[in-house]
């Protein structure tokens, strides 16, 4: 597997454009297209959220339903989500406009929203959006960019990732792009995810292994501990690449999974990274576990502490905080076995051993949790598993951000 330098567009045979509607912002672009020259074989993951958006409605019946997807609408600044009736039939609207518009059938179109929950669409707006996007649909490198900026709500960078990877003597690319910076909590969280590969490969098993794979990166992030109504990621595969189709468990779908979950993985923590007002991602590695299920409930209990979180800000090495949500987990283990190690860029220094605190020095902790990424492993010493979960410090902006969202 080989990283470069690329978005959704990487990958053969997909372009995108993007372009600025007006939906909510007056100043910056807040629509994006990604669009397939040839239909594709599409499977996503959705919000578990009761509460679901009417994208998230739309696609799950389209990514089941329809034979193939050629296209995805997106827009920022407005979720569509507790928007009843009419908000559904804007999603068909913007369905019809795009087909229209790319002569493709309706239900080869996907639609994602994210913003304020509660709005309705602007939909002349997100119509007279997709006829400019159609126009300018282009497969270079800043189209990709520029896609994956449209679709940003308060994040402050863009999020790409692409790798290729060979597969029965052909090169097959995996490229993707999200957005999320708030309302982020394992379990799909907002985020939207967009990941084309030129790959072939059956729908069954496209599914299977985006499935499988969020367990593993998206859901286990968090930045606040909210799950959001809109959470969605798709997968898209257009065979361009013209690889053996892979049909069955084999060394090429070995391959592809783990180009994906490189893709899947590295955005889910620009997102983590990226939470709002954040200043450090924060890795948390539980390692010698009894199950890997518990040393995922481990890792996502001390991410999710909002009391480590605050302390992580600080740059105070507070491992009590540590040792007290491992604690509250509902995981059985013996406190007395923890081992406790933060590392970062700037260097590893021993916390704990066997529960209680070793002789180690604050200012070089400080100078360890000073640094943009920091990790907590923490060791169980009760098994062989391990789980990794990521997340951000508990800031003073994250208050003032989503204080006047609306406003």
């Amino acid at each position: 597997m080989k990283v470069i330098d690329g978005g959704v567009t990487a990958p053969k045979g997909f372009l995108a454009a993007s372009t600025a509607a007006g939906i909510k912002y007056k100043d910056r672009s807040d629509m994006a297209m990604i669009y397939s020259t040839v239909p594709c074989k599409a499977a996503g993951t959705f919000t578990t959220n009761v509460v679901k958006a009417a994208p998230v409605l739309y696609d799950k019946k389209i990514v089941t339903e329809s034979k193939s997807v050629q296209a995805v609408v997106v827009n920022a600044g407005i979720a569509n989500a507790c928007t009843g009736a009419e908000g559904f039939g804007y999603c068909e609207d913007t369905a019809k406009k795009a087909a229209a518009e790319l002569n493709i059938a309706e239900d080869a179109v996907l639609v994602a929203s994210t913003g304020v929950i509660g709005m309705q669409l602007p939909i002349q707006k997100l119509e007279s959006g997709i006829e400019v996007m159609a126009k300018e649909l282009s497969d270079t490198r800043e189209a990709a960019h520029q896609a994956a900026c449209a679709i940003m709500t308060t994040d402050t960078i863009s999020k790409e990732v692409a790798v290729t990877f060979e597969a029965g003597g052909k090169t097959v690319t995996v490229g993707g792009m999200c957005k999320g910076s708030g309302m982020i909590h394992p379990n799909m969280c907002t985020m939207l995810g967009f990941v084309m590969t030129d790959a072939a490969i059956s729908k069954e098993l496209l599914q299977e292994a985006l499935s499988a794979d969020v367990c593993d990166t998206y859901n286990m992030i968090s930045v606040d501990g909210d799950t959001s109504t809109n959470d969605t990621v798709l997968l898209l595969a257009n065979g361009m690449a013209e690889n053996p189709e892979i049909t069955e468990k084999n060394e090429d779908y070995r391959k592809f999974c783990e180009a994906l979950n490189y893709v899947n993985t590295e955005i889910a923590k620009m997102m983590a990274g990226d939470g709002e007002g954040a200043t450090a991602l924060f890795e948390v590695k539980v390692i010698g576990a009894k199950s890997k299920e518990e040393a995922k409930i481990l890792s996502k209990s001390v991410v999710c502490s909002s009391l480590t979180k605050a302390a992580i800000y600080g740059h105070d090495a507070n491992w009590g905080r540590i040792l007290c949500a491992l604690g509250y987990s509902g995981v059985e283990f013996d406190p007395e076995k923890v081992d406790l190690v933060f590392e970062s860029a700037a260097g590893s220094i021993q916390i704990i051993k066997n529960g209680i605190a070793v002789d180690y020095s604050e200012e070089e902790a400080t100078r360890i949790l000073s640094e943009p990424a920091v990790t907590a492993i923490a060791n169980m010493n009760q098994g062989n598993a391990e789980a990794t979960a990521w997340g951000c410090d508990l800031t003073y902006d994250y208050v003032k951000i989503n204080a006047d969202y609306r406003s």
